[in-house]
C-alpha cells in the first residue's frame, strides 16, 4: 500500500495528538447499530464511526451495547490504523545468486537426474 507523502505526515501528527484533541480533530457519527444484542441495541444510536479528514480514515466500532464503549473501541481503531499509515516500506534492492549457490544447485540437480538414469537402466527400460 503506498501513502502519499502528505497523507503520512498528518497521521504522524495525529498520533502525537491526545485522545481528546484527536476526537476533535474527527468527525464522530452515530448510528443505530444492527445485529444480536436485543431491543436495547436496535433501537439506540450505539453505533460510532469516526472520520479523520486529513488522512480519509475512517473506522467503525458496533460491537457494545453502550455508545460509550463504542467510542472508545473507535479511537482504538482510529489510533491503529494511523500508526498503519505512518509505517514506511524499505527500499528492496534485486539481487543475482552467487556463482557458488548457481553452482551447487547446478550440481543438485545433475544428481537427481543420474539417480533416476540409474533407477531406469536397473529395471531394463
Amino acid at each position: 500500500m503506498t501513502v502519499s507523502p502528505s497523507r503520512r505526515q498528518a497521521a504522524l501528527a495525529a498520533l502525537a495528538l491526545d485522545d481528546d484533541a484527536l476526537l476533535r480533530a474527527c468527525e464522530v457519527e452515530y448510528f443505530i447499530a444492527s445485529g444480536p444484542g436485543g431491543q436495547h441495541r436496535n433501537t439506540t444510536a450505539s453505533g460510532v464511526r469516526m472520520t479523520h479528514p486529513p488522512t480519509e480514515l475512517s473506522v467503525t466500532a458496533t460491537e457494545r451495547r453502550s455508545q460509550t464503549q463504542n467510542k472508545g473501541a473507535a479511537l482504538e481503531r482510529l489510533r491503529a490504523g494511523l500508526q498503519a499509515l505512518t509505517y514506511v516500506p524499505k527500499k528492496r534492492h534485486k539481487t543475482q545468486p552467487t556463482k557458488g549457490s548457481q553452482r551447487r544447485r547446478l550440481d543438485a540437480k545433475k544428481r537427481v537426474g543420474e539417480k533416476k538414469a540409474r533407477r531406469n537402466n536397473k529395471d531394463g527400460w
